[in-house]
């Protein structure tokens, strides 16, 4: 079972077995953004937690996605410079933002899991 961390800004992060994290919004920020029309993605390289490394525009507003830990972004998902759609109809898989290698992958630790996510929007609701 693939286990998923998550950030108090609605991002998802999954550790993949190269040692590298994936990183996308959840399904609950991609209803509340609305339809994605474009997404700017990161360049590769160096980052340090916080960073803003991508910027999502829907029909409603403009949404920054922010660097979850320090890493290097090795891989940016390039389905969706031609369907930005994706965040809206595959969140959780196909609309997948990008790929970093943490500098210290025990923080993702550190990160909601689903259980404390689940409060969060129940909170937020």
């Amino acid at each position: 079972m693939t286990v998923l961390r998550f950030t108090h800004e609605h991002e998802w992060l999954r550790a993949e077995a190269d040692g590298t994290v994936t990183v996308g919004i959840t399904d609950f920020a991609q209803q509340a953004l609305g339809d994605v029309v474009f997404v700017q993605l990161p360049d590769t390289g160096d980052y340090t937690v916080e960073a803003e490394v991508a910027v999502l525009e829907s029909v409603k507003a403009a949404s920054s996605i922010n660097m979850p830990l320090d890493g290097e972004i090795t891989e940016v998902n390039p389905a969706l410079e031609g369907n930005p759609e994706l965040v809206n109809e595959d969140p959780l898989a196909r609309g997948w933002f990008f790929r970093f290698k943490p500098v210290d992958a025990s923080q993702l630790d550190g990160l909601l899991d689903q259980n404390a996510y689940d409060q969060l929007i129940a909170a937020q609701a």
